[in-house]
């Protein structure tokens, strides 16, 4: 079976991609498996070390307002046309599957249009404007959340899948996890991060939470700022007149270990990014979700509501953020044990573990 995988941007576009094609490696294991995506792009460097063959298309994301730069992206838009005719005549995929980002757009709309079978997996309660403009034209369309499905019109060809998520995210061993983080499993303990790339507005206000906390000895704080905002949250701890924290706080760039984190917190408190969320409802967490405001369309308010309207989340938007707010809150839920688990059974509910068998399925139906 010969697989054409593309969509990109961002690690929310990616990661689904590459565990869906880990997925079919795993159910196939004599599948060729094509991913494309563009050049000098995050999923150009992230793919090949996957082992997975990667190839680029020339195409580019349209701005919002009329511009050179508009006239930039028609261009681009039609070369990429071309370039995804040639993939397409070259490698002649059996199915084609895409994960949104503007890259996906030409390869997926080709195909269909070439009557090869088609897939796409929206990660997002508001899909974005790819998806939506694919969507009349592909075979299937597998979503992540039920609120999604009245934002396409065919919604006879909508399948509830869940988001793929990573296989370690769900097999942690707790015991284990406490240890090697350092965490005392008999006191509260709160994780905080922004997405992969942190969130500026998340990190002034943990500011607030860690001053007020520092020497609060019944709770313990993790909190990745990004690597790109470390310097700076680091040096306006200094400012503060804070030089050095106690154990019950760590302050870090980036976690490697963030599904251990993850498994044993009491507390997320983090961005509404679609890994993000996916991986807190796996493991049903209790969270407080912070969307960033600057998302596509908002998109990450969308998700958010999805998880505040189930009751597996508290939200609050970055423009009520504030350090007290947070802190306030962060207080009041580690303090009502009762309303945690509550929070944590309701997040467990809307969790899928699998997401990545559900898309298989789909890809089973569609090649028959």
């Amino acid at each position: 079976m010969k697989v054409l995988i593309t969509g990109g941007g961002t690690g929310g576009h990616i990661y689904p991609a590459l565990a869906i094609a880990n997925k079919i490696k795993e159910e196939y294991p004599n599948s060729n498996i094509l991913y494309v995506g563009t050049k000098n792009s995050m999923e150009s460097e992230i793919v090949p070390k996957e082992g997975i063959n990667f190839e680029s298309i020339r195409v580019k994301g349209f701005t919002r307002k009329l511009s050179r730069d508009t006239l930039k992206s028609v261009k681009e838009l039609f070369l990429g046309l071309n370039d995804a005719r040639r993939v397409i005549r070259n490698f002649t995929p059996d199915i084609v599957i895409g994960t949104g980002g503007y890259v996906c757009g030409p390869l997926v709309l080709i195909a269909a249009l070439k009557k090869i079978p088609t897939l796409i997996h929206e990660q997002n309660a508001l899909p974005g404007v790819t998806n939506r403009i694919l969507s009349r034209f592909v075979d299937r369309i597998a979503a992540s959340f039920e609120e999604s499905k009245k934002y396409f019109k065919s919604t006879n060809k909508v399948v509830l899948t869940g988001n793929p998520i990573r296989k370690d995210v769900i097999n942690i061993n707790k015991e284990i996890a406490y240890k090697h983080l350092n965490i005392d499993p008999k006191k509260h303990f709160v994780l905080a991060f922004g997405g992969s790339g942190g969130q500026k507005k998340l990190n002034d206000a943990m500011l607030k939470v860690i001053e007020k906390n520092i020497n609060n000895d019944n709770i313990q704080i993790i909190h990745v700022t990004g690597k790109r905002l470390y310097d700076n949250f680091t040096n306006t701890l200094k400012a503060k007149g804070i030089d050095k924290l106690n154990n019950n706080i760590k302050i870090i760039p980036y976690l490697y270990e963030m599904p251990k984190a993850e498994a044993i917190a009491d507390l997320i408190i983090t961005s509404a990014g679609a890994i993000s969320i996916a991986e807190i409802t796996a493991i049903g967490a209790p969270s407080i979700i912070i969307p960033k405001g600057y998302s596509t369309d908002n998109h990450q308010e969308f998700n958010a509501r999805a998880l505040e309207n189930n009751g597996a989340a508290a939200m609050i938007l970055e423009k009520d953020l504030t350090g007290e707010k947070l802190n306030n809150l962060i207080l009041d839920l580690l303090n009502k044990k009762n309303k945690l688990e509550k929070m944590a059974q309701n997040s467990k509910k809307l969790g899928k573990l699998d997401a990545t068998e559900k898309i298989i399925s789909i890809i089973r139906e569609l090649m028959k």
